[in-house]
């Protein structure tokens, strides 16, 4: 139903609902979008959840929060799932079927989305209608079939070059993610604590999947990372004197300690420039860098180094497989340093034809017969 306002009432409802709709919609308030009249009422309608559906939104949080599942995962599943609420426009939720996912998933793909991002657009419509919308016997959601790519990985010497390009906290960071084989995200959240100089160990805690575990420590990072953490450390002393100096803490443990977050060894290796109020506890402190910055240093180092594959964080961490697998290390210890659930996985990182064993040689190469 059409509402009949006059245009002083449209601008009114129009700031109204404005306010409204931008509480959980800020990072859209750069959008001219939210222009309201009696005409636009279908498409305002299309385009913002209706209550419902916003109910249900509101318990997938929730669901995934109460389940401790990364706060990557939970971002990504939320955004598809509202991706996809928008997409089938403003019908009861009750009524949302597998033809309306059928058309999402096909819509996704006239987008060309790569095969990866479906599938995981895929599992978060799945874990919504089974454990949100309690659809236990929905069909299984198609997945999209992924091509197998050769993993990218750097020679010793393009190696070197790069960390020739990084200096400083990055260069740190990049010889971390290659010399002990972790992630860039789980770089960024180690703990002063986590490093271990007498046993030769990185404690990486709250990995994928929420799994710790332990991996190297390499003796060449050692003198960088003892200056890293006296950094770490006068950082943390001046941010102490001015009534700061607080790290977030995982899980629960800012009630079950509530001085856990000020101590030193939990303040994390690479810190932020700026303090933040932390969410939790309401303290100020420093959350550590965030991952697109090194991702950034590193595809610069990259370019600046004449590199010609594409240089990535991830790429050091298949390269640390590569080499470990051609320096005799079984395949299931490198599953256990790269924190892999399935070993397949791991067999695609090291997958080359260097490192089948039987040192192949062209025909090109070999011996000239007269």
């Amino acid at each position: 139903m059409l509402l009949n306002l006059g245009s002083e009432g449209g601008e009114v409802l129009e700031m109204v609902l404005k306010s409204a709709w931008l509480g959980p919609h800020k990072h859209l308030a750069h959008l001219n979008i939210l222009s309201f009249r009696a005409r636009d009422e279908a498409w305002w309608m299309r385009f913002h959840p209706d209550g419902a559906s916003a109910q249900a939104l509101d318990r997938l949080r929730r669901v995934l929060h109460t389940r401790a599942y990364a706060a990557k995962t939970e971002q990504a599943y939320c955004r598809w799932v509202e991706r996809f609420l928008k997409f089938v426009g403003a019908i009861p939720i009750e009524t949302i079927g597998m033809a309306h996912v059928e058309r999402f998933l096909d819509h996704l793909t006239e987008r060309d989305l790569a095969a990866k991002s479906r599938n995981q657009a895929a599992s978060a419509l799945t874990f919504f209608f089974r454990e949100v919308l309690g659809l236990e016997d929905i069909d299984s959601i198609p997945r999209a079939r992924q091509p197998e790519t050769l993993p990218t990985v750097l020679s010793p010497g393009e190696v070197e070059r790069l960390f020739t390009q990084l200096s400083g906290k990055y260069r740190l960071i990049g010889m971390m993610i290659y010399g002990t084989g972790v992630r860039v995200s789980e770089a960024l959240a180690l703990r002063v604590k986590d490093i271990d100089f007498d046993l030769a160990q990185v404690a990486v805690r709250g990995g994928k999947g929420q799994k710790d575990r332990m991996t190297l420590l390499p003796d060449r990072i050692r003198p960088a990372l003892t200056r890293q953490i006296e950094l770490v450390r006068q950082l943390h002393r001046g941010d102490r004197k001015r009534g700061s100096g607080w790290a977030s803490l995982p899980g629960a443990l800012h009630r079950k300690d509530p001085g856990a977050g000020f101590r030193f060894g939990w303040q994390f290796l690479f810190p932020a420039s700026r303090l933040i109020a932390d969410k939790k506890s309401g303290s100020r402190g420093r959350h550590h860098l965030h991952p697109t910055a090194v991702q950034r240093q590193i595809k610069r180092a990259g370019l600046a180094a004449g590199i010609t594959k594409a240089v990535t964080p991830h790429a050091l961490r298949r390269t640390f497989a590569t080499e470990m697998s051609r320096a005799g290390c079984d395949l299931a210890t490198i599953q256990r340093l790269l924190g892999h659930n399935d070993i397949r996985t791991t067999m695609r990182y090291v997958r080359s034809v260097t490192d089948t064993g039987l040192h192949l040689r062209s025909p090109l190469d070999h011996p000239r017969r007269d």
